[in-house]
C-alpha cells in the first residue's frame, strides 16, 4: 500500500507510522512540522519518506508536495489526516489569528491535501480523517475548546460530503472521532487527566481501520472513546 500520514511527528500520528511501517510492503510518506522527528522516522525505516509540511501554510507548499508524492508514489492508496493544533482558551479571549491558525491546521489544510491527492487515488482507496469527540454532535463539550472542537466538527462534516462526491470514483472517506488518549495534546487540554488508552493502542486501531475500514464503512463519523473526556 502507498500511504500518506499527514501529521506523524508526535503522539498518535507517530505511532501510526511506527505501526504501518512494520509491514515492509507499505510505502509511507509522513508529514509534519518537526523536521528532526521526521528525519528520525525516515532514517529508522527504509519504507518511510518524510516531507516537512505545515498545514497552516499549506497553500505555499502544496505544489512541491504534490510533485514529491507523484514522483515517489504515482498513486496513493490510503490517506490518514491526523495533523492537529490546539490552543486552550475561552472563546471570548481567543484572538482571531489564533482561531484561524486552528481552522487552517485542523480543517482547511487537510481539506486542501485531500483535493490535491484525490487525482492520484484509485478506486478502492481510503481517506481517514481523524477528529475529536469534542467535534462529535451530541457529545460533551468543554470550556476552552470551542474553536478546536468547531474545527474538528468541520472536518467530520466534510467527510460525509466527500464520501458522497467521491463515491463515483470508488474512493471511501471515513472519520474517526477520538476520545481521550494519553498524548501531549491531551495534557495541554486536560492537565493531570489520565486517559484509559495510550497512543500505541489507538494507533493500532487507526492503522487497522485505515487498511480495512473501507470494506465496511463509507461516509461515517465513528466515535472511538471509552472515557469522558
Amino acid at each position: 500500500m502507498n500511504i500518506v500520514v499527514n501529521g506523524g511527528t508526535r503522539g498518535i500520528g507517530r505511532e501510526v507510522v511506527n505501526y504501518l511501517s512494520q509491514d515492509t510492503s507499505n510505502q509511507i510518506i509522513v508529514t509534519g512540522r518537526n523536521e528532526k522527528a521526521l528525519s528520525c522516522l525516515s532514517t529508522r525505516y527504509k519504507n518511510v519518506k518524510s516531507f516537512s509540511l505545515d498545514m497552516s501554510l499549506f497553500d505555499s507548499q502544496c505544489e512541491k508536495f504534490r510533485e514529491m508524492v507523484s514522483d515517489h508514489f504515482g498513486r496513493v492508496d490510503i490517506l490518514v489526516n491526523i495533523a492537529g493544533f490546539l490552543i486552550t482558551k475561552d472563546f471570548l479571549d481567543m484572538a482571531n489569528d489564533e482561531a484561524r491558525l486552528m481552522m487552517e491546521t485542523n480543517f482547511f489544510g487537510p481539506a486542501s491535501l485531500i483535493r490535491i491527492l484525490k487525482p492520484i487515488m484509485p478506486a478502492g482507496s481510503h481517506i481517514v480523517n481523524i477528529t475529536s469527540m469534542g467535534g462529535f454532535q451530541g457529545s460533551a463539550k468543554y470550556k476552552g475548546l470551542s474553536y478546536y472542537s468547531a474545527s474538528k466538527a468541520a472536518l467530520a462534516c466534510l467527510t460525509e460530503c466527500l464520501a458522497n462526491e467521491f463515491a463515483e470514483y470508488g474512493i471511501s472517506v471515513n472519520c474517526l472521532a477520538l476520545g481521550a488518549v494519553q498524548t501531549e495534546m491531551l495534557d495541554e487540554a486536560f492537565p493531570g487527566y489520565k486517559a484509559p488508552v495510550d497512543a500505541k493502542q489507538m494507533a493500532k486501531f487507526i492503522s487497522d481501520f485505515a487498511l480495512n475500514g473501507h470494506k465496511f464503512f463509507n461516509g461515517k463519523i465513528l466515535p472511538v472513546a471509552v472515557g469522558n473526556p
